[in-house]
This record gives C-alpha cells, structure tokens and sequence, in this order.
C-alpha cells in the first residue's frame, strides 16, 4: 500500500524523524511504562527542561506522545495509534517478494 496522500507522507517523515534521536527514543521507551511528567522525564534522564522540552516537542508535532495539563503540571503518554500506523507502512516492505532489475540503459 504506496503512501498516496501527502497528509500521509507527511506523517511518516515526520514520525521517522522524531524516532531518529538517542534522547527521544529514550522518551519512547519510559513512556511504554506509564505516563511521566516533564520533570519526572528530566530527572530520570538527567537533562534541562529546555532540551527536553525540545524533544517532546518533535515527539508532538510527529504525534506519538500525547500530553495532558493537570495544574501546572503536563503529563505525556504514548499515542499508540500513530505507532500502529508507522508500523503498517513498514509492515509493506514485508510483503515485497522480490525487487525487479531495472530496465538497461539506452543513453550513451
């Protein structure tokens, strides 16, 4: 199943993206655990809230955490869905039996 939308596109690279730094995959797998707090987050992976911020916000604007606001407090968790879809774009090269040769070149 080919990416047809541009919305799609957009949504794989940005997902992608988000999963291609050491600190966001980190995040990543906290957040498999239970929900976190921003500060909690910084402690644990000992960085400034400003860097941190940084990240989560990649991690947004992909849409694979979600974030809620209780108080002054924001809470982050995983989006599960998003990462079903960036697996059922994947799971397309699976189903690839065999890459075909290109055509020979004509152009001298």
């Amino acid at each position: 199943m080919p990416v047809s939308s541009h919305t799609n596109q957009t949504t794989i690279i940005n997902g992608f993206h988000a999963l291609s730094k050491p600190l966001r995959i980190k995040v990543l797998e906290l957040l498999q655990e239970r929900e976190f707090c921003v500060c909690e987050l910084c402690e644990i992976l000992h960085v400034s809230q400003s860097k941190l911020s940084f990240h989560l916000k990649t991690l947004k604007n992909a849409q694979l955490v979600c974030f809620r606001q209780e108080g002054r407090w924001i809470y982050y968790s995983l989006n599960l869905p998003q990462f079903q879809m960036l697996k059922q774009y994947l799971d397309t090269y699976n189903n690839l039996k065999q890459i075909l040769l290109a055509y020979p070149c004509d152009r001298d």
